[in-house]
């Protein structure tokens, strides 16, 4: 007979052990799936580890936005406060950043411009993670909900704006702003390549907020109030204040990242640009067990499966598999998460 027993305390070895087996696990299952449909298991990971190898830059290019969204989402949810609204708060950001890159690089010196513009997607992505925030902490609202339907509302002024009075002289009857203005661009590292400066950032925000979250009082109230609550009201902390301000965090660092992506990689404001890295952010964070330096490494990872979208249809493999592995891979994870709370045991009647 099977007895589930809830762990005391999960062994570290576990910590590190069922995050990988998820990942083997839904890299097994994606292949077992593609060789029922006929298709080649082998020419698709070839493609999508070995060529994230050679195309490392793009691979990068993609870990910026899951690191720093996915500090972000790691503060809420180490609250139990759980953010789904990182895409909608990144497009804030990139609405944000856009209106100073247009309409304010006139009276801000060109030295200032880039900083202007990331604290601009930062207030902006903060306040729209704000909304939800705010309402879960006042009315007790479920914040999965409000967050998850305000991605649409972002998506829907991002499309007005661009359709409409932000729409370009120089757009060609496309739906996008003109260009940015050359001092509101991140420049690149090298020579050729996307790879930019933007990963300094995201760097520093994972080793900042590392020290903030394991270091300071701050993250320590954090850590009280997700793992109980009346136990953070017995000891006087404000859980209103502190959802207030871990969500405005989580908002801007999404906010931030879609500033980067914006001055970075596009250089102008367009609805086609990827912002469901929020939700791909989602699993590094499950993957990471919350741990931001782990974040920083599980970005690059996945970064490699976001290029491998783009990489598959050119070797004749349909892109939708790498979508597959990224549901798969946070199926397991969190199926494993199951076996580092609870311990199984086989026990005679």
């Amino acid at each position: 007979m099977l007895k589930v027993e809830k762990r005391m305390e999960t062994p570290t070895y576990l910590k590190v052990v069922i995050p990988i087996v998820s990942v083997l696990v839904a890299i097994l299952f994606s292949s077992l799936i593609l060789l029922i449909t006929g298709e080649n298991a082998l020419a698709a990971l070839n493609t999508i580890f070995a060529g994230s190898l050679i195309n490392w830059q793009e691979v990068l290019v993609n870990a910026v936005s899951l690191m720093i969204i996915g500090i972000g989402i790691a503060i809420a949810f180490k609250m139990v406060i759980w953010n789904i609204g990182a895409a909608g708060q990144m497009m804030m950001g990139m609405i944000f950043a856009a209106g100073v890159a247009l309409f304010a690089h006139v009276w801000i010196p060109p030295a200032l411009l880039l900083p202007a513009m990331f604290i601009a997607a930062i207030i902006g992505g903060g306040l729209w993670a704000l909304i939800s925030g705010g309402a879960k902490a006042v009315w007790n609202v479920n914040e999965v909900i409000t967050s998850l339907l305000l991605n649409y509302v972002a998506l829907y002024i991002l499309q007005f704006l661009v359709n409409g009075p932000w729409k370009g002289v120089k757009s060609m009857g496309f739906p996008q702003t003109d260009p940015f203005p050359e001092a509101a661009r991140i420049p690149t590292i090298f020579p050729t390549g996307r790879l930019h400066y933007g990963l300094l950032i995201a760097i520093i925000v994972v080793i900042v907020f590392y020290f903030l979250l394991n270091k300071s009082r701050w993250g320590y109230e954090i850590r009280v109030i997700g793992e109980g609550r009346n136990v953070a009201r017995y000891g006087g902390m404000s859980l209103a204040k502190n959802i207030f301000i871990a969500m405005f965090a989580s908002g801007a660092l999404a906010g931030l990242a879609g500033a980067i992506q914006v001055s970075a990689l596009e250089g102008r404001l367009s609805p086609h640009m990827n912002t469901d890295i929020g939700y791909t952010a989602i699993i590094v964070v499950w993957l990471s067990r919350l741990h931001p330096l782990v974040i920083g490494i599980v970005s690059v990872f996945m970064g490699a499966l976001l290029y491998a979208e783009t990489s598959l249809p050119a070797a004749g493999i349909p892109t939708e598999i790498a979508k597959l592995m990224q549901g798969l891979i946070l199926f397991f994870v969190i199926a494993g998460d199951f076996f580092s709370r609870y311990k199984v045991k086989m026990v005679k009647e």
